[in-house]
């Protein structure tokens, strides 16, 4: 088991299928000791997102504070809700080690999470240099105000977004009407490109088990690329094993 703390600060999903207690059991697997904020908690099922609610700032602000000061390995960021608990987050980030950026702006089966001020607040504080962002592609169209549709495009927007802050950008496309599934990873030594098989069928979760497995990694001293694989690696056998859950695909 690894010594370091992985924090994990988003939001809660009933069916544990995202969000903070998707990534209780990433950590888990992974033998790694996880810590919970809450921003947000959500009514979702099968249908999309019914209801959410956006916990105060206030509140955010006293749970970071009341987390250990030592042996934090990373974090992992998911869902904000709103503007202040962006700002809030960002400046623990300041102080912090290596964070795992998710940027999860709606809900993958409908539902928005954030609006235009949010992005903004996200956009001009959250893209710092501790940060390793993973935006879907829709996510990365949003950041950079550019359709994102190829794998060009994929390359220009993880590059922009990278020369907006972050220490590294891992753009996924699983989501692209392409024949592969493409990922771009941007490093400051350059681009670097992954392509897999696409497989039948989709996995809910995915993103979220992606970005908590990534901070895995690199809590165990693994550098960006490195820890990038081995966590693509595992999100790979999880979609390969994956369950029904109602009408869901969901790795259980």
């Amino acid at each position: 088991m690894s010594r370091a703390f992985v924090v994990s600060i988003g939001t809660s999903h009933p069916w544990n299928i995202a969000g903070v207690g998707l990534d209780a059991r990433v950590a888990c697997e992974y033998g790694v000791r996880n810590l919970t904020v809450l921003t947000g908690t959500t009514a979702q099922d099968a249908a999309g997102l019914h209801l959410k609610h956006t916990v105060p700032v206030r509140m955010v602000r006293a749970q970071l504070e009341a987390l250990p000061r030592d042996d934090i390995g990373a974090l992992r960021i998911g869902a904000l809700f709103d503007e202040e608990n962006v700002r809030e987050v960002a400046r623990y980030v300041e102080q912090s080690g290596v964070a795992v950026v998710d940027p999860v702006f709606s809900a993958t089966l409908g539902g928005s999470f954030s609006n235009d001020r949010t992005v903004l607040a996200f956009r001009e504080n959250l893209l710092q240099s501790r940060v390793v962002l993973t935006p879907n592609a829709k996510e990365a169209a949003r950041l950079t105000m550019a359709e994102v549709q190829t794998e060009e495009q994929m390359i220009a927007a993880a590059e922009q977004l990278r020369s907006m802050g972050p220490r590294a950008v891992l753009l996924k496309g699983a989501d692209l009407q392409m024949r592969e599934v493409v990922d771009v990873l941007v490093v400051e030594q350059g681009v670097k490109i992954y392509r897999q098989e696409r497989l039948p069928g989709s996995m809910r979760g995915a993103g979220c088990t992606l970005a908590m497995a990534l901070a895995c990694e690199l809590a165990a001293g693994r550098d960006v690329v490195a820890a990038v694989e081995a966590a693509r690696a595992y999100v790979r056998r999880k979609i390969e094993a994956r369950i029904m859950l109602g009408s869901l695909q969901v790795a259980f």
